[in-house]
């Protein structure tokens, strides 16, 4: 009895972590460098980019999926983040974090 409520604490403690980094994350970007195989900078289009690889992660993300990429994952980042990140990489900037 006390065990199933310990774990249906921790199991709630989890799925909001998850929630909340999901929502949380802020890419540090590094505006004077370049990425991949750009030969400019791409920093007059970071605001445009951002928003728009913020809707592509969040369509593309759920709190199952983030759930079973975050316990897979390595550096325990969710679906939402990588998919945040490698969108950012692609479109030629520098993220950091």
């Amino acid at each position: 009895m006390i065990y199933d409520n310990i774990m249906k604490n921790l199991l709630l403690i989890i799925i909001l972590s998850i929630i909340i980094s999901a929502c949380s994350y802020k890419p540090v970007i590094d505006t004077a460098g370049k990425s991949g195989t750009f030969n400019e900078d791409r920093a007059k289009e970071i605001t445009n980019d951002k928003q728009h690889c913020k809707q592509i992660a969040r369509e593309n993300s759920n709190l199952v999926s983030n759930f079973s990429f975050w316990f897979m994952s390595p550096q325990a980042e969710t679906k939402y983040t990588s998919l945040y990140r490698k969108c950012l990489i692609n479109r030629g900037h520098s993220v950091l974090n």
